[in-house]
């Protein structure tokens, strides 16, 4: 595998999608077998269907095997090292959110390189981003944090959008993929640091009879 930006960000993501769905398995007591599947799938979930949609079959991690090793030793080490993380939850938080910002512009790239409409782009982003974390959500029995009214795809989406117009005016790629992923990581701390979100509805009891 050629060592370019976009590689070194794209196995930085799988590595820190590894670590947060390793840790969100021990924090929900499963063993071993059951870290290993929740940081796989967690790594390589957004990924995944991101190429399925796209018809890129094989998959990436099916024809660059590195990716399974690299999860296999990153999940090994998140178990070995879980006592030195201090603050599960937060660690959790931390490694989700920079995988999401750096998936989410890997998975606007592959589109632009697919020639795909900008709209299609940003949403294989947010996609590429989000689904691996939904998908370590549901196994943990959690509702997806996609799905709760905190800012999530919402700031893949941003970021996607900043990728796309950065694109067409022509600035340099590396640049583009540097100030696109730290948009992203930057929005989703400083939401849920001051407690912002979406809005939000529900059925009253008195209604639902």
């Amino acid at each position: 595998m050629e060592l370019t930006l976009f590689n070194i960000l794209d196995i930085l993501g799988t590595i820190a999608f590894a670590i947060s769905g390793a840790l969100a398995a021990m924090d929900r007591r499963l063993d071993l077998f059951g870290i290993f599947i929740i940081g796989f799938v967690t790594a390589i979930g957004g990924g995944t269907l991101r190429d399925t949609l796209i018809g890129n079959t094989p998959v990436t991690w099916m024809e660059n095997t590195i990716y399974i090793y690299l999860i296999g030793v990153v999940t090994i080490l998140a178990i070995v090292f879980r006592n030195k993380i201090n603050y599960l939850k937060k660690s959790l938080f931390l490694f989700d959110t920079i995988g999401l910002g750096i998936f989410t512009i890997t998975g606007v790239e592959i589109g632009i390189r697919n020639d795909l409409d900008p709209i299609i782009c940003i949403a294989l982003g947010a996609m590429t981003g989000t689904f691996g974390g939904a998908i370590r959500d549901i196994l943990c029995n959690e509702i997806p944090v996609i799905f709760r009214k905190e800012i999530y795809a919402t700031a893949c989406l941003f970021g996607g959008l900043v990728f796309v117009i950065m694109h067409d005016l022509g600035v340099n790629q590396d640049i583009i993929y540097l100030t696109t992923s730290l948009i992203v990581i930057s929005i989703r701390l400083l939401v849920v640091k001051y407690h912002i979100s979406l809005p939000y509805f529900y059925i009253s009891s008195e209604n639902k009879n």
